[in-house]
């Protein structure tokens, strides 16, 4: 294997090697390329020594290829005074010890062997740049050393870097801003405008220059953009008119009714449905067996059962939210490893205990993916409802314009409901944030 190519290193071969490396592994490219730059590519024949206890401990080292032998001297206390190391192993991290400057062992190639040097303070200065991922990555260290090398704890004391505090340390709002600024930083959001531009590109296109025929009737983007932002609207919908926000007022309140119904009682429902076998056995065919029917073949027996037109639609929206709710709740359950319940059984907890401090847990990341299909649900379901029946309202506002072929209003219409629905599934992930921490600080480490 070589790492230099006409005398220089080779950049990718740097990043494979580093990726096979236990501290730096799950690391994001970005910071991988940055560390990648402080590397110097060192070679050794056999049996040569690459250093000796005591010497200064100012470089780490990790294996490109060959193999190399790290002997602990008696004093140092390690349970396995001996280690072999091939590609990705890591050595020469003594530097990153609180209080220690001096090698801690004794490293000698044993075949031919290929080597990264990275200086131990340029690496420090490049994670101090990531506080967050390299707080992360000096965990990594301290596990490594005390798995791999078996050193005592007290030895194996990293560091703490300089900068902000990491992601254990931050509060909610903290980690969120925190995720948020590594969505700004990453390549993302411009990959989204460019999602965008091609949507908006493709209807100007199809609509405005190339007029295919498919499209003939279809409002073009800038009459669309025209109408909607005119002061006097030609169909008597834009931004500017009162009547607008109405619509969005009263599909967003149906939508807090149904959400909020749904979420109080799907959300126990699934959690009895996953806890217990026999709640399950006899309720669980009955909710498959409802659940595949569409929402406009109950819109007729929900005219019936609600006299009022507004308990139908909330009814309508309800229903597909209630089921998407419930059922990610009990795959939530249902995901919880035996073990831990074994576990809290053994220490004597009750049932409820368990249910409370086990099962509601473990379930809440399966619980809040389903609240946000579950609110997205809503929505369509809404639409649908308001089609129907109903005098204000989005869906209402789409169905009457095809009616009276006002096709720029339904357009408006149709984006419209796309930034409330938008919006409405960012606050369910905001709230799901602020009740699972440990998720965020999670989330957070591996830059997602």
């Amino acid at each position: 294997m070589e790492l230099t190519v006409n005398g220089s290193t080779a950049p990718d071969e740097v990043l494979n090697v580093l990726r096979a490396s236990s501290p730096f592994g799950g690391a994001p490219d970005e910071l991988l390329r940055r560390i990648a730059a402080i590397a110097r590519p060192a070679s050794y024949a056999a049996g040569a020594r690459v250093y000796d206890a005591g010497n200064a401990a100012d470089d780490i080292y990790i294996v490109a290829s060959g193999r190399i032998e790290h002997v602990f001297p008696p004093e140092v206390g390690a349970r396995e005074p001996l280690k072999r190391m091939t590609r990705g192993g890591v050595f020469g991290w003594a530097g990153l010890l609180l209080g220690q400057t001096g090698r801690l062992a004794t490293v000698t190639a044993l075949e031919p062997t290929e080597l990264l040097r990275l200086d131990t303070e340029a690496l420090v200065k490049v994670l101090e740049a990531e506080p967050a991922m390299a707080n992360a990555v000096m965990e990594r260290f301290a596990s490594m050393i005390v798995r791999d090398f078996t050193v005592p704890e007290l030895l194996a004391q990293v560091r703490r870097l300089s900068g902000e505090p990491p992601p254990e340390e931050m509060s909610t709002l903290e980690l969120t801003m925190y995720r948020l600024g590594q969505w700004a930083r990453s390549p993302r959001p411009y990959l989204m405008l460019i999602g965008f531009a091609l949507l908006l590109g493709t209807w100007y296109l199809t609509v405005e220059v190339w007029k295919l025929p498919r499209f003939r009737e279809m409002p073009g983007i800038t009459k669309v953009l025209k109408e909607w932002l005119s002061p006097n609207p030609t169909y008597g919908l834009s931004f500017y008119t009162e009547e607008y926000y109405k619509h969005i007022a009263v599909s967003v309140w149906r939508i807090a009714q149904a959400f909020f119904l749904a979420t109080l009682l799907g959300v126990p429902f699934g959690l009895f449905l996953g806890w217990s076998r026999k709640f399950k056995e006899y309720v669980f065919p009955v909710f498959e067996l409802l659940r595949p029917i569409p929402i406009l073949a109950w819109v007729p027996l929900a005219i019936v059962m609600f006299i009022a037109t507004e308990s139908a639609v909330v009814f309508l929206a309800f229903l597909a939210s209630f089921f998407a709710t419930a059922l990610n709740t009990m795959l939530g359950v249902e995901s919880i490893d035996e073990s831990y319940v074994r576990a809290a059984n053994c220490l004597g907890a009750s049932k409820w205990q368990v249910f409370r401090h086990v099962i509601v847990p473990g379930a809440m990341p399966f619980i809040f993916t389903g609240l946000q299909i579950s609110i997205g649900v809503s929505w369509f379901s809404l639409v649908a409802a308001e089609m129907v029946s109903g005098q204000y309202g989005l869906g209402y506002v789409i169905n009457t314009s095809y009616m009276m072929v006002r096709y720029p209003t339904i357009v408006i219409g149709m984006i419209t409901l796309g930034f409330v629905g938008y919006a409405t599934s960012a606050l369910v992930r905001l709230a799901g944030d602020y009740m699972m921490e440990w998720r965020v600080r999670e989330l957070a480490l591996s830059e997602r």
